[in-house]
Formats: C-alpha cells, structure tokens, sequence
C-alpha cells in the first residue's frame, strides 16, 4: 500500500509512519524540514508553492491513503496573548487550510489508486456539541477541518474516493502533554484500524480512535 503522511516527523504521525512500515507498506512522510533523507518529502501545508513541489517530486505514482495529519496548537503555552491575529491566521493555514489544499494537490494520485482513502486527524475539540469554552483557535480551525472533511466527503463519493475524519484520542505528544491519556502508539494503531474500515459506505465519518462515533 502507498501512503502518505503529513506532519510525520513527530508525534502520532511519526507513530503512524513507523507502525505502517513494520507492515512493510511505502510510506512517505513530510516534514518543513529541508534536504529531506529518502522516504520524505519537504512540505509545507500553509505555502501552495511548497505543496506543488512536494507532488512533483511524489511524482505520477498511485496512492491508496493520504493520511492530512499536520497540525498546530497555537495558543498553547501563549499566555494572555494567545489569541492575538498572528495566532488566528496560523492556526487556520495549517489545520483547516492545509488540509484542503494537501487533499486537492494529491487528487490526480488518489484517481489512480483502487478504492483510495483519505483520513483527516481532526479532534473532538472541533466537535460543535462539545463547547466548554477556551481554546477558540484551535477548535474553531479543527471545527473548519471537520466541515470540510463532510463536503469533500460527499463532492468524492461519486469518484470511488473514501473520506474519514477522526479524533486521535488525548495523547501524550508536545501538543497533548505529559499528563494525557494515551500514547502514541495506542493512538495510531486505533487510527490504522478506522482507516482499514474506512469505505464507501462509512465515508464522511466522524470517529476516535476506538471507533466511537462523534456528534459534528
């Protein structure tokens, strides 16, 4: 199977990325790191022109599952200026942008694999029936995700293209913490179960990792 992850340099794409290759399918992650090893591919989610690049060198070659798993948490950590424009502006470009413009570059490659799947990593954060308050970046962009996800879903159900959505779990990474429920491994091979069950007939889903279906 060919595969292709973004953000996978670290955390659970990184977790997805191993987990896939010990099965000895082809993975290609990406990364904003330059001069990219063998197996990567240097990529930027929020430049067009970094993307373009990417599915250039990606070349004609057919890919069975595009994993969007690049993503940002910019208020983290940032205080009483978390929610500054700068931080609104990036949180949109990488986790609702991104992922648009990601799927719709690699389209031409999804085509020319049997039965191809895309997974977006969204959270449940995104969810509108979960709203505790705070976070207002990163839910409002994971809630952009997730509503893209549906219409993308529905506009490539007619080309054979299976879309899911999904929520990682709380997991123990820089942007979950240290204090979170479960690590990345459980996290991705939960993932890599809702993704092998992903399907015409279950395109447009809102999942966690264990398969729970989630409220939009």
């Amino acid at each position: 199977m060919e595969i292709l992850i973004t953000g996978a340099n670290r955390g659970i794409g990184a977790a997805l990325r191993a987990a896939y290759r010990s099965q000895d399918d082809k993975v290609t992650g990406t990364t904003r790191q330059v001069d990219c090893p063998q197996g990567w591919l240097t990529m930027d989610v929020t430049d067009p022109a970094s993307i373009s690049q990417a599915v250039a060198e990606f070349g004609g070659q057919a890919l069975d599952l595009l994993i969007c798993n690049a993503g940002t948490y910019p208020e983290k950590g940032e205080g009483q200026n978390r929610y500054v424009a700068s931080n609104w502006a990036s949180g949109f470009a990488v986790n609702a942008t991104g992922v648009f413009l990601t799927i719709t570059a690699f389209l031409p490659n999804l085509r020319r694999a049997p039965g191809p799947k895309i997974a977006i990593i969204a959270s449940q954060m995104g969810s509108s029936a979960r709203a505790p308050g705070g976070s207002y970046i990163y839910r409002a962009s994971k809630a952009a995700a997730i509503n893209i996800g549906r219409n993308l879903a529905a506009d490539l159900k007619p080309e054979g293209i299976a879309l899911g959505i999904y929520h990682p779990g709380w997991v123990r990474t820089d942007m979950g913490g240290s204090g979170a429920a479960i690590d990345t491994e459980t996290s991705a091979k939960g993932l890599m179960a809702r993704f092998a069950a992903l399907g015409p007939a279950t395109s447009g889903c809102f999942e966690d990792y264990t398969g729970r279906s989630l409220e939009f």
